[in-house]
């Protein structure tokens, strides 16, 4: 153990490898159910140097290597070791903006950028980047494309990897490798010397190479930047709130306007989850759910640089007519919460503590994909399992968010608990596992399978999983890449 702690501080230096038992319990659980393990040690890497430097000595001395560039709390169980003498890779301090394009409307990212940093500077070149639901101020940017979390506004994701494009990824073998455009050159540098913007994904050859690292948990490779495409600023947005009772009574609406490809940000919650978005503490947040409608589809509109004043002005009237043929209201506010507050609220990662947080202190998610129109067949599915279980229905929070322009959707649902009980983190425990259950039994499609929802999934598809060790074999043959996640 000494041996291999001097050959990773000949690596990064002295003061990025840790072994104190504070830094290494950080990291050796997290707010999922995953069993708890200690690393041997956490180590810093700096650059994508030290990082090949890394995952080659990881290789020689056949050492699990656990990759994490987010800040805590943690909550999916992937950045956990699951084996014994795992060493942690910390990419939080590689926090470079290697550049932003205004012209071509991109930005290159090390994956310890956070998007409370990025979203700043991007607005001073008057682009954004559309974000997941109230990001953790720590969450990289990098890990939350990667893993394919779903972004507010879908009529900009063509594919499930949107907006990401070409990658630099260290495999799990030690080779680096740059992918998409980038991939025809030798550095970052000689794609801009032949006016390369790294937009197309692509490639190199016949292979998308950035699909092998997508939702993979950092088990084939670790990624030291990536390059994504933005959206212009609006220069005038507003944002509306279309209330109902049920959420069927929502969907023909929705369908309507993502086939028309209106609205930028666009997606429902439920009275719970948008109180827990509004409040900070537990009593706020019921009172909120008690007096806001039962759901709520909330839907912005954006005007850029041509005429942005007249686009929302005609958009909102066009809407407002729809939303009237299927007997639903366009309107700026309901009992509870104003279209400004919401608005503010979802444009901008969370406030601390997490806004999942807020009401009991922890939090256990269930999400899958599935089609808007069996949303409420879920719902119910969720509602029964809970009755059943004794858990309140009116604590749990819903958010669906349409993915690839309205044709699936990410449906995910929020169970608050009281994680210092052992009698509730009990009782959660059975109630998530036999949630998940039913909802894969029902047709949930577990594209991210974290935890024990990895066996659930492949032991359905053997054919994939076969397929997928063999790759794994070639990318990393020795197995050094978060070892014991998903198949692997």
């Amino acid at each position: 153990m000494g041996e291999k702690k001097e050959e990773l501080i000949k690596i990064v230096g002295d003061n990025n490898v840790l072994d104190d038992p504070e830094t290494l319990d950080s990291y050796s659980s997290d707010y999922s159910f995953v069993p708890s393990r200690k690393p041997w040690f956490v180590v810093k890497a700096r650059n994508a140097d030290e990082v090949q430097r890394i995952v080659e000595w990881a290789n020689r001395t056949v050492t699990p290597l656990v990759p994490v560039s987010s800040g805590p709390p943690h909550f999916r169980g992937d950045t956990v070791p699951s084996e014994g003498g795992a060493v942690i890779v910390d990419l939080s301090e590689m926090k470079r903006i290697i550049t932003i394009d205004g012209k071509n409307r991109m930005t290159i990212v090390e994956p310890g950028v956070t998007y409370s940093q990025l979203q700043p500077e991007l607005a001073k070149e008057g682009l954004r980047l559309s974000m997941p639901l109230l990001p953790r101020r720590n969450k990289s940017v990098a890990a939350s494309l990667i893993e394919r979390e779903p972004t507010l506004i879908p009529k900009y994701r063509w594919l499930s990897a949107d907006p990401l494009r070409c990658l630099e990824i260290v495999w799990g073998n030690g080779d680096k490798m740059m992918t998409g455009e980038a991939g025809n050159f030798a550095s970052i540098e000689a794609a801009w010397k032949r006016y390369f913007a790294l937009l197309n994904p692509r490639g190199p050859a016949q292979v998308d190479y950035y699909r092998l690292v997508q939702a993979a948990q950092g088990t084939m490779g670790i990624v030291t930047w990536t390059a994504l495409r933005c959206e212009k600023l609006p220069k005038v947005q507003k944002l509306f709130l279309v209330p109902a009772k049920r959420l069927d009574e929502l969907l023909d609406f929705a369908y309507r306007l993502l086939r028309f490809r209106f609205g930028d940000e666009f997606l429902f919650l439920n009275s719970f989850n948008l109180a827990c978005i509004l409040g900070e503490v537990a009593d706020v947040i019921k009172a909120l759910r008690d007096e806001l409608p039962r759901w709520v589809l909330i839907l912005s509109l954006s005007g850029r640089d041509i005429l942005p004043e007249e686009k929302v002005e005609f958009l909102e009237k066009d809407i407002a007519d729809i939303a009237q043929q299927f007997g639903l209201r366009l309107i700026s506010s309901v009992p509870g919460a104003s279209s400004g507050r919401v608005l503010e609220a979802i444009l901008n990662p969370s406030k601390e503590p997490y806004w999942k947080l807020g009401y009991k202190g922890g939090c256990q998610d269930i999400f899958f994909l599935t089609t808007l129109n069996r949303t409420p067949e879920f719902v119910r599915t969720m509602y029964s399992v809970a009755e059943a279980q004794g858990y309140p229905a009116s604590d749990i929070g819903i958010y669906i968010q349409p993915v690839h322009q309205g044709a699936s959707c990410h449906c995910e649902f929020s169970l608050p608990y009281d994680r210092s009980g052992q009698v509730e983190v009990t009782k959660m425990q059975g109630l998530f596992t036999e949630a998940s259950e039913q909802l894969l039994k029902e047709g949930a499609f577990f594209s991210r399978p974290y935890g024990f929802w990895a066996d659930m999934a492949y032991n359905k598809d053997t054919q994939t999983t076969m397929v997928l060790k063999k790759v794994k074999d070639i990318f990393d043959p020795n197995h050094v890449m978060n070892a014991g996640k998903l198949c692997f």
